[in-house]
């Protein structure tokens, strides 16, 4: 399940960036690990932004973490000097910020005093460079429970696409989010 996660948000990155144009291919030499085997592929499409991807530095993923475990625990501010100067966040919602630290920071404390308590459970990470773009980002999954004044919970899986510049500030993220399932209610016992 992982790897189709971490799958699909390589597609994104790669599909971010430019218009597609579906008629080109890429060949690439590509390498099994358990063996010595070489095979050339041809995929079905030429990537807009990258497909030279490595794992990238854990620092940032240590820095996206320590940002998650403030937001959890309603001390944002904690983690102001991790972001740029001016900085842009796409939301899963439709809304976008584009604009100063100070900027988001009042934003994001405002919308995070309004949220009661906020428990995050990552479900994994990675960190990856983009060789060829010379990019570093933090792909993340959580699922988000926050519970408001009158204890009612709301439960979110969410996805994170972070960027990071050359001096390891984040500038740029990409949200993601789903709504679990609503199970249906169990059948009656039988007595």
């Amino acid at each position: 399940m992982r790897k189709i996660h971490l799958f699909a948000a390589i597609t994104f990155l790669v599909a971010c960036t430019s218009s597609p144009d579906k008629s080109k291919t890429e060949t690439v030499k590509a390498s099994d690990p358990d063996s010595a085997k070489q095979e050339s592929l041809t995929y079905p499409f030429t990537p807009d932004y990258s497909s030279d991807f490595e794992i990238g530095d854990a620092k940032n993923a240590q820095t996206l973490l320590e940002l998650y475990r403030n937001w959890d625990n309603n001390t944002l501010d904690n983690s102001k000097s991790s972001f740029a100067e001016i900085d842009t966040m796409y939301f899963s919602d439709g809304t976008m910020f584009a604009g100063s630290r100070d900027s988001l920071f009042a934003i994001a404390n405002k919308m995070r005093g309004q949220m009661g308590s906020v428990v995050d459970s990552v479900h994994a990470w990675v960190p990856l460079r983009s060789k060829d773009k010379n990019e570093d980002w933090v792909l993340i999954w959580t699922r988000e429970i926050s519970t408001d004044s009158k204890g009612k919970k709301t439960a979110k899986e969410i996805h994170e696409v972070w960027r990071f510049d050359k001096n390891g500030k984040i500038n740029l993220m990409y949200q993601y989010e789903q709504r679990p399932p609503k199970m249906p209610p169990s059948p009656p016992r039988k007595k």
